[in-house]
């Protein structure tokens, strides 16, 4: 959105997001990021009602306003339907920024999506090869990460005595998965009574979670942190990772990690049923081979975690993965992303 402006100062920006969207866009913009970040089966059915009745208000918005272009941005639960609904309403424009993974659970539904949007813009470069085969016209503009995180890079040494923790940013991951990351805590700890633990905590809130989740721990083992994920990546000596977009920023910062993930049963289930690729985590999609170790669901056990982390703390297994992660790197692209899917959008509608 920045980015869109500074190429064009006249450009308008209405719609729906989070906050700093919102603190980008002005009063025209809704900040609905609280109610629409649900995450599982059983959520999205709880919450099918307020879904159906944003969807709704969304349509109508946009045939309020009649923009030159509707930008849908990740989300495919939401923003797929939104593209077909739009295709059979409208004639503006219909770009879709950040790629849904249908590669991953369906990809018989891109021949579907290209008769609904006019331009795919993809950040990964396998991406755009597959989407250009199937008939929907795709640029690959890089990932935005590699900017933001390249202006977040500090010179720090790592400490070998710290593990960092980073259990996700939401509350039911936390429930899931941190009690997991204690108890593997426990057992490095006992096997290597020099470990310290640095727990990232993605806002106030989780972080007051966390720590009462901790109230029967070893003060001195374990350390709280909110808002300094890429600070504890960048010290490190390795770390525990919840699968998400956290998983390719520890290997942007080169921290060997092991990924770990646990969701409901049923959530689970479901997922086994739909998801069609052997990795989880993206360095590992994108190396097209398991570069890191991944413990989901009933694999995530305190004590196979343990051993695949103390594998990490000895320097050949934790250079090869960095070795890995370089050439994972390579493929995000260079900086600029953000400036060059704006002049993509605003080439697309002039």
């Amino acid at each position: 959105m920045r980015s869109l402006r500074s190429a064009d100062a006249e450009v308008r920006l209405i719609g729906r997001g989070g906050p700093q969207m919102k603190s980008v866009a002005g009063q025209d913009f809704k900040d609905w990021i609280e109610q629409s970040s649900v995450l599982g089966l059983s959520e999205v059915i709880k919450d099918y009602g307020y879904f159906r009745k944003q969807f709704r208000e969304t349509l109508r918005e946009i045939g309020t306003s009649k923009p030159d272009a509707v930008v849908l941005i990740d989300y495919p639960g939401f923003n797929l339907r939104l593209a077909r609904a739009l295709r059979k309403k409208s004639s503006q424009k219909i770009i879709y920024y950040i790629s849904p993974q249908v590669w991953a659970w369906n990809r018989g539904r891109i021949k579907k999506m290209a008769r609904w949007l006019d331009l795919m813009l993809c950040i990964f470069p396998f991406e755009a090869d597959l989407y250009n085969q199937s008939g929907l016209r795709t640029i690959f503009v890089g990932h935005p990460m590699v900017e933001r995180l390249g202006d977040r890079k500090i010179d720090t040494p790592r400490d070998s005595n710290l593990i960092g923790l980073f259990p996700g940013s939401r509350a039911r991951e936390i429930r899931k998965i941190f009690p997991i990351l204690i108890e593997t805590a426990r057992e490095l700890h006992r096997s290597r009574p020099s470990l310290r633990f640095e727990v990232a905590a993605a806002s106030d809130d989780l972080a007051r979670k966390i720590v009462n989740m901790l109230s029967s721990e070893d003060p001195q083992l374990f350390e709280v942190k909110v808002g300094q994920t890429d600070e504890i990546m960048q010290r490190a000596y390795v770390g525990i990772v919840a699968s998400g977009s956290a998983t390719l920023e520890a290997a942007y910062f080169r921290m060997p990690f092991v990924l770990i993930y646990k969701v409901s049963w049923p959530t689970y289930a479901a997922g086994r049923l739909l998801v069609k690729v052997k990795y989880l985590g993206m360095p590992n999609v994108l190396a097209e081979k398991e570069i890191v170790p991944e413990f989901i669901q009933h694999r995530a056990e305190p004590a196979a975690i343990t051993n695949a982390v103390s594998r990490l703390l000895e320097l050949g297994p934790r250079t090869t993965m960095i070795s890995e992660f370089d050439k994972v790197r390579e493929q995000l692209g260079g900086t600029g992303a953000s400036e060059r899917a704006a002049k993509a959008i605003l080439a697309e509608i002039a």
